[in-house]
Formats: C-alpha cells, sequence, structure tokens
C-alpha cells in the first residue's frame, strides 16, 4: 500500500480526493503533514466538535492555509475574528439576511434564472457554470450589497481570481494578490461614497450601523465596512457556483434521480442538501489551537495549524450509511458543509434559495443534459472545490 499522502494544493488528489480521505478517517484521524506544518481531521464527529469549540479551535489567524499566520489578523474579515468581537459583528450583519428578507428574493432570483435560461432553449448545449452557475449568485448578491450594474461582471471576475494558485506554489501569488488588492481598493472608494451619498443598498446599511459593545457603539471603519462587503459578496458568489456546477455534474451522472426531481419538485430541497453533503463546495476549512489538544491518541500542541475537512466528514461512513453513494431521499439530521456554532455561514438560507429556484427553474427549461467531460474544467484551490466551466449538451 502506498504511503498516506494528503496536501490541499495537491491537483491529482483534489480532482477525486475520496479515497485518501477514506485512508486518513480509518489510519490516521489525526494526521499530519511535516512539510507544510499542519494537521487535518477528516470524521464527522471530530470536524463538527471542532466547529462547535472557537474557544479551542480559533479562526483569528486565518481560515485558508496558504494565508494562516503565527499571530491573530488585524482585519475587519468576520470568519477571521473570534467571539467576542465576532459575536459583536455577526449580530450586525445577520441583520441583512433575515428570513423575510431572503424570502422577498425568490421572485427576482426566479426572475435572474429564466432571463439566463430562456436564450438556451432549443440550443445545442451551453456552460452551465459560466453561462448560469457563476452567474446567478453575483448577480443576486451584488444586487443585496449595491454593486452597480456596469460593475458587476469585473467584481466577478477579481472574485474568481482571488482563488487562483499557481502551479506548485500553493502559496498567495501576484494574480490572486493583485485581485485581493483591486477588491478592497474597489470596495473602500464605494463604501465612501456612500457616506457621502446613501442609497437603499447593504453597503449603506454597513456604513449607518452602529456596533454596540460593553463600552457603548460606534460606527465601523471603512476598512471594516469594505471587509465584511468584501466577505459578503465573495462567499456568496464563489461557493454558490460551485454548489450549482455541483448539481449540474452529480445529476447528469444520476439521470434516473433526476428524472424523479424533474417530476416532483418537492424533492429538491432534500436534494440540495445531499449535493452540500456528497459534493461540500468549501470542503476545507483551517484553525489554529489556542491551547494543547489530544485526539485520538496525538497529542496537538497549542498554536498548531489544523485543517478541517468538511468534505471528508460529508463521506463518513460513521455518520452516513453507504455515504459514497448519492441518494436524493437520503434522511440525515445534518451535515457540516456549512459549519456549524458561531461560524455557521451567515448566508446559508441564501445559498439553500439559490439553489433551489436554480434547480428547479434548471430542470423545468431543460429535463435532461449531458455533460460534455472533454471540455469541462475543474477549479484548483486550497479552500474552493468544483468546476470552472461545466459544457453540456441538451
Amino acid at each position: 500500500m502506498t504511503e498516506l499522502s494528503w496536501d490541499p494544493f495537491d491537483k491529482v488528489i483534489h480532482l477525486a480526493p475520496y479515497d485518501v480521505w477514506r485512508r486518513m478517517r480509518d489510519e490516521a484521524p489525526v494526521y499530519r503533514n511535516d512539510r507544510l506544518d499542519f494537521f487535518a481531521l477528516s470524521r464527522h464527529a471530530d470536524v463538527e466538535a471542532a466547529h462547535r469549540d472557537p474557544a479551542t479551535y480559533s479562526s483569528a489567524h486565518g481560515t485558508v492555509l496558504e494565508i494562516m499566520s503565527p499571530e491573530p489578523m488585524q482585519t475587519g474579515l468576520i470568519i477571521f475574528i473570534d467571539p467576542p468581537t465576532h459575536t459583536e459583528l455577526r449580530t450586525l450583519v445577520s441583520r441583512a439576511f433575515t428570513p423575510r428578507r431572503i424570502s422577498a428574493l425568490e421572485d427576482s432570483i426566479r426572475a435572474l434564472c429564466a432571463e439566463m435560461l430562456d436564450p438556451q432553449v432549443g440550443g445545442s448545449g451551453f456552460d452551465y457554470v459560466q453561462d448560469f452557475a457563476a452567474q446567478l449568485p453575483s448577480k443576486v448578491i451584488s444586487e443585496l450589497i449595491g454593486v452597480d450594474p456596469a460593475d458587476r461582471e469585473d467584481v466577478r471576475q477579481l472574485i474568481d481570481q482571488t482563488f487562483h494558485l499557481e502551479e506548485g506554489a500553493g502559496m498567495i501569488n501576484d494574480i490572486s494578490f493583485g485581485a485581493q488588492i483591486r477588491l478592497h481598493t474597489y470596495w473602500s472608494e464605494q463604501i465612501e461614497l456612500r457616506r457621502r451619498q446613501p442609497r437603499d443598498d447593504m453597503m449603506t446599511a454597513l456604513v449607518e450601523a452602529e456596533v454596540k459593545s460593553e463600552t457603548g457603539s460606534r460606527r465601523l471603519t471603512t476598512q471594516e465596512a469594505a471587509d465584511f462587503t468584501n466577505l459578503l459578496v465573495s462567499a456568496g458568489t464563489e461557493t454558490v457556483a460551485r454548489l450549482l456546477g455541483w448539481a449540474g455534474f452529480v445529476l447528469a451522472a444520476h439521470p434516473d434521480q433526476r428524472a424523479e426531481i424533474a417530476a416532483d419538485p418537492s424533492l429538491i430541497g432534500n436534494t440540495i442538501e445531499e449535493l452540500l453533503r456528497y459534493e461540500a463546495p468549501s470542503p476545507v476549512q483551517g484553525r489554529v489551537l489556542t491551547r494543547e489538544v489530544e485526539l485520538h491518541g496525538t497529542v496537538l500542541p497549542a498554536k498548531s495549524k489544523v485543517l478541517l475537512l468538511t468534505g471528508s466528514a460529508g463521506r463518513d461512513e460513521r455518520k452516513y450509511p453507504d455515504a459514497d453513494r448519492f441518494d436524493i431521499h437520503r434522511r440525515f439530521d445534518s451535515h457540516v458543509s456549512f459549519g456549524h456554532g458561531v461560524h455557521f455561514c451567515l448566508g446559508a438560507s441564501l445559498a439553500r434559495l439559490e439553489g433551489r429556484v436554480a434547480l428547479q427553474e434548471t430542470l423545468r427549461h431543460f429535463p435532461e443534459w449531458d455533460v460534455d467531460h472533454d471540455r469541462a474544467v475543474r477549479l484548483h484551490t486550497s479552500t474552493v472545490r468544483g468546476y470552472e466551466k461545466l459544457p453540456i449538451t441538451l
């Protein structure tokens, strides 16, 4: 048997990590990579427990391996902040994601789907990701945030570039870093514009909101508001695009189940949950230990980098019987693809709504399709996994 090796930057493993993840769960539930200096947890119970223990598994040092730092980051990005500051900021931004506000978006999401899918009817096929799956969440979150329509495609492309990895490098590169700088500059300028000229959008709400704490209340700084905006738009664009791409791919590989959903749209909600479990769009989250931890007979020193393998947790046979089988009728109580605890995905309800409506409209327009595997292109990053291009034939 070959030596067990897992590296989030390895493109070959990244394409089909399931066998490696299974070996990690069975042989090394606390996996150690000396070269890149991290531990990895791959079992569902361990990943879930870590998510629920932010006091031990800190997000303040970064959650993406290539940017994780020995000391806490000075940032306004809520995913890189621990309680109590995290709690104050999350309370503020969660007001934008109330159930009422999210449900009110359904009609506009459906209209956007029709706008993009109607022109494809009668054609021979199209790129399901580039022409639809990547466009929809970008348009929805951009409208919610207040991005000018003329800027939306440029913003979407910059977000894609921030996830770029150089061949064999694995660390931050000029393309990714340059895109991050340009995005932050753009958001900062937009926030300053909202201070002078308020609008009915989320950027204005962030500018005008007051963060309450034990010492009083204050307004967000421009950097904090820009960081918030960048996170909401990036996360709201990238992960939903990968979820929808996986839907196009997985359902083409399971035509019988696809036919069931097309005939009975009430199955779509559970299908989205099964897709999230089966192919997690964000399969790796990083943490840094605030104290020494012993797990499965292994001692993890304080300040160790620990990667939580959400993608592996979703395939853990200890939690999900016959875990490698995709089943739209599967009954399960939860998955960890949105995280758990204080860092549970703020946009989970929006992602679920977009996924449900997008899949319903896709099946209404095209009950059947095939994937052109020769022309499909995978996206390769250390933290997001899915398709960059998914040509389908009709």
